[in-house]
């Protein structure tokens, strides 16, 4: 450990490993099992002890000390049980034979286990691997998290508190609970388990299916011609840079042992960029029929969206194999090879074009801060109202020339134009030089809206002046359970956002006239 052959993550169990080794004490070898390596002593009619390592070197042993054949008596103990499982990495695969397996796969890779275990059971393959193997038995142990319960208890049959991972997988699935685990595997943390995050995830995998059967209705097909860095559409020069983007993250993620992060940047890429963004941007592009004279463009896309989403199958395969597996087998290129068997795919550089990831960011980016004023201001859905740039300098307003059909379907608007004009009763943001306009006062009561967001400002900062005394009440710290103060400190965090939130649209509010 201390030279780097073998090294833990997260690195600081490294220093609980080491405390363990320097203040090594005596440990008792044996046990009181029925079935185990047993001990190699045999004991003499006056017991007198025979160390062997064979049943017939202990007899010979003893027919030497007592000067004729005797009968033995072997020690009904079994060795310890982290005895049997320090030879693990090697016993398992055939040894004291050298076999093609032992040759193969040790050392191994990566250890996977809990730290209430690394004195007991890590230390141990180590010492045997050592001894027998002359090497470490991995060249990783990642200590993961422990499950908890919803509120951070550990989970105990006497509390009740003990969550069935078969009963969870009954319900939602085993891709949901899978990605669960992962997305909430943060490196030094605990992992709170809660039922209502692995029905989310579960709404994920249904996301993810709901997504591929629309690319399939819509004739999104694999095309072995389809060349990723040839195409010509912005849109799909885009997702493909994007693609590229999610699996440098996912990869990178995984061999730093971050598991929740690469859950995140899949989960960011599937739910955000693919669905929500490029399918709907692209919705009027698929639906062009066949003959028309923009159906060279429908035919690109079709090709871009199908080699996207088993890019992202490929990417999302080791934390939700079964429905990536399925939905492979469904329309993947080479359907008929398992994903599993696959190698990694090859994302090139190239793919990204940073030209184009700034102008659908812009795209995006003002769909968003409109649909976000709308929210905040309680504009009724049905409601179209119209936008306006000002300020906005000639590329901007090429941008909006170019995708202003899209931004009328996607912020639902009346009109989008540039103009240097501000009507009254219009609420304003900022998107980079620019500054976007939204008339509000025909569609929503100002005054009104004004004293429901002071309400709900002042609600939230009545909550966190109730956590703050907590917290600061150095008793309470001291005696409540750690789930507890963790607690309360979370929710202090989200109070604090949602206040600053409210807080920030109406001060956009109180700029109306």
């Amino acid at each position: 450990m201390e030279t780097g052959r073998t090294v833990f993550v997260p690195k600081n169990w490294e220093k609980t490993y080491f405390e363990w080794m320097r203040n090594i004490q005596p440990w008792c070898i044996s046990r009181q099992l029925w079935w185990g390596h047993q001990i190699p002593a045999w004991y003499g009619p006056d017991g007198t002890v025979f160390v062997e390592e064979t049943e017939e070197a202990a007899v010979a042993a003893a027919a030497a000390h007592y000067g004729e054949a005797v009968a033995l008596k072997r020690d009904d103990d079994v060795l310890d049980t982290w005895f049997s499982s320090a030879l693990w990495p090697f016993s398992t695969l055939g040894w004291p034979q050298q076999t093609p397996e032992l040759a193969r796969y040790y050392p191994g890779d990566v250890l996977v286990t809990g730290f209430d275990i690394i004195f007991f059971w890590v230390a141990r393959m180590m010492m045997m691997g050592l001894h027998f193997m002359k090497d470490v038995p991995f060249r990783t142990v990642y200590i993961h998290a422990l499950v908890r319960d919803a509120k951070g208890q550990k989970m105990s049959k006497s509390k009740n508190n003990v969550i069935d991972p078969l009963d969870l997988i009954g319900r939602y699935g085993t891709d949901a609970l899978r990605f669960t685990l992962a997305a909430m595997a943060a490196q030094g943390r605990d992992i709170k388990l809660a039922e209502g995050r692995v029905e989310g995830y579960r709404n994920f995998a249904t996301k993810i299916w709901n997504a591929a059967r629309f690319c399939q209705m819509n004739g999104c097909t694999v095309d072995p011609a389809f060349d990723p860095t040839a195409c010509t559409e912005t849109v799909n020069r885009w997702i493909v840079g994007e693609v590229r983007k999610t699996g440098v993250a996912v990869a990178e993620a995984i061999e730093a042992y971050k598991f929740n992060e690469a859950a995140a940047a899949l989960y960011q890429f599937f739910w955000g960029t693919f669905c929500d963004w490029y399918l709907e941007f692209t919705k009027p592009i698929l639906q062009v029929p066949e003959g028309s004279p923009a159906h060279p463009a429908a035919a690109e896309t079709r090709a871009a969206t199908a080699w996207a989403l088993n890019r992202a199958l490929h990417l999302l395969h080791p934390v939700m194999p079964y429905i990536t597996e399925e939905l492979w087998a469904s329309f993947g290129e080479d359907a008929d090879t398992l994903l599993i068997r696959r190698a990694w795919p090859d994302l090139p550089a190239r793919l990204v074009d940073a030209e184009v990831e700034a102008e659908m960011g812009w795209l995006i980016r003002l769909v968003s801060e409109v649909r976000s004023v709308r929210s905040e201001m309680n504009v009724p859905p049905s409601a179209q109202i119209p936008l306006i740039l000002t300020g906005a300098s000639p590329a901007t307003a090429a941008r909006l020339e170019r995708y202003r059909d899209l931004v009328l379907r996607m912020a639902r608007l009346s009109e989008a134009r540039t103009g240097a004009d501000v009507p009254a009763g219009a609420v304003q943001g900022v998107l980079d030089e620019a500054t976007f306009v939204l008339p509000i006062a025909d569609v929503i009561d100002v005054a009104q809206e004004r004293a429901r967001l002071a309400k709900e400002v002042a609600k939230a900062e009545g909550e966190i002046a109730k956590i703050d005394k907590k917290l600061s009440n150095e008793a309470f710290v001291a005696k409540a359970p750690e789930e507890v103060v963790e607690e309360n400190r979370e929710r202090r965090a989200e109070e604090a956002e949602r206040r600053d939130r409210l807080a920030a649209a109406l001060k956009r509010l109180e700029a109306v006239a």
